[in-house]
């Protein structure tokens, strides 16, 4: 309990601070895929919305296809091992068979979650640097958003799924995936306007061409 209000308390600062350095930089200056995003109705402009929607969807069946063969992998290795193992205990080849398909269906299982616990994060991470390229965000706010929302799909997903298995494991990588995004933003802006008094403080106001900051 401690933890989540410490946690919280922390997220409402580094929102209010955001904020601030948001209006501090300007709107010009501070993250652009805050308020701008990439819909499903950008999939058909017949540019690079088109574009990206299309390699996005290969790019998922290309990683559950190597998904898919890394688990048969290491399902078979498992199940010849188990194999082995119960052979040189003189065990009834009946129960041998099974007892390695069981092994071998183990690590199957375990070597999916693992995966699965980085993929989806990773093409959500991916997809948000891309989105924020789109609408007229900077590269560094694509790399720090992105990054967030790594941390927080993964993290969500792992929690959730300790509560309500594969229906948490959704529920909490996109929820995690979401607000890990926005700390992410929030993150950047804090940045922005910490890079903006540094150059204030040394009198390089020049950095943001506002004639409000020129007057200064």
């Amino acid at each position: 309990m401690r933890l989540h209000l410490l946690l919280m308390f922390g997220a409402i600062v580094l929102s209010f601070t955001a904020e601030k350095c948001r209006q501090l930089v300007g709107e010009e200056s501070s993250s652009k895929s805050w308020t701008e995003r990439f819909t499903f109705l950008n999939c058909f402009d017949m540019s690079y919305g088109t574009v990206a929607c299309i390699t996005k969807e290969i790019l998922k069946l290309y990683l559950y296809y190597i998904r898919a063969v890394h688990v048969h992998k290491i399902r078979t290795e498992a199940t010849k091992a188990a194999m082995r193992e119960s052979m040189s205990q003189d065990q009834n080849f009946d129960k041998a068979i099974m007892s390695a398909k069981e092994e071998g269906n183990a690590a199957a299982k375990q070597a999916s979650m693992q995966l699965k616990h980085v993929i989806a994060p990773g093409l959500s991470s991916l997809w948000d640097v891309f989105e924020t390229l789109y609408v007229g965000g900077s590269f560094s706010e694509g790399i720090t958003r992105g990054i967030g929302t790594f941390f927080g799909a993964y993290v969500g997903g792992i929690y959730g799924e300790g509560k309500l298995k594969w229906i948490g494991f959704l529920v909490g990588s996109q929820l995690g995936s979401l607000v890990g995004s926005r700390i992410g933003l929030m993150v950047y802006d804090v940045g922005k306007g910490v890079q903006f008094l540094i150059h204030l403080v040394y009198g390089q106001t020049n950095y943001y061409p506002f004639s409000t900051f020129k007057e200064l």
